[in-house]
């Protein structure tokens, strides 16, 4: 699991490990992680964590929340991303650390979880009649980046949960349940619109995702394919 290394404006340190699914900030003492500063709101900003990713988001604070200087509404957490709220710090450490979580939201594609790139095929499904046809193996689902310098590539939706977009501008994320795919949008720069599928801009709670769905995503077309 992550952690948040808390450095309050006194100087003092501490340790929160985000055990939970939300971890609420703010003044009151109720909250999770509570800061003595008058700049910072009673209930000021929540970490909700979903497996190995976690995610920020400001409760329509007065003074607003920073993540490396910015501010912003909703913010996956990256490793070693810095939170500023009032006049405390608050850095993020993945269990993972930095190099393929950061790599995987930055640029949508990880090369560990590429199945077809550089125009190598998927595998074939198994004929009728086979074991493995019997087995009953759930076919998992994919994403073909149809636009952009990645074109032709795909990504493998086999975790529970996967990120895809660019922190900042927009981000959404896909989880795996046991009736099928999901996407939801999870933040971006203020004002901007929230992913679309089939040219439609999806709502605030998560989407189910169809095979030959497209889903736009930070100017970036993808097919949404099974098996």
């Amino acid at each position: 699991m992550g952690k948040l290394i808390v450095t309050e404006a006194d100087g003092n340190s501490r340790e929160l490990a985000l055990d939970k699914e939300r971890v609420t900030i703010g003044r009151h003492a109720d909250n999770d992680i509570a800061l003595n500063d008058k700049a910072v709101s009673g209930h000021h900003a929540v970490v909700i964590t979903i497996l190995s990713d976690s995610f920020l988001e400001d409760l329509d604070s007065t003074n607003g929340t920073l993540v490396n200087g910015k501010q912003v509404a909703k913010h996956p957490l990256s490793h070693g991303d810095s939170i500023t709220i009032g006049r405390n710090t608050l850095v993020y450490e993945s269990a993972q650390g930095g190099d393929s979580e950061d790599f995987e939201k930055t640029m949508i594609l990880r090369s560990g979880q590429v199945a077809a790139a550089m125009g190598t095929p998927a595998p074939a499904p198994a004929p009728a009649g086979s074991p493995a046809a019997h087995a009953g193996a759930p076919l998992n689902g994919r994403l073909r980046v149809d636009s952009g310098s990645s074109a032709g590539k795909e990504l493998e939706l086999t975790k529970a949960l996967t990120t895809i977009g660019k922190p900042g501008i927009q981000v959404a994320a896909i989880t795996k349940r046991a009736d099928g795919y999901y996407i939801v949008h999870v933040g971006g720069a203020a004002g901007s619109k929230r992913p679309l599928v089939n040219g439609a801009e999806i709502d605030a709670q998560a989407r189910r995702l169809n095979p030959g769905d497209v889903v736009e995503l930070a100017g970036t077309k993808m097919s949404f394919l099974i098996g």
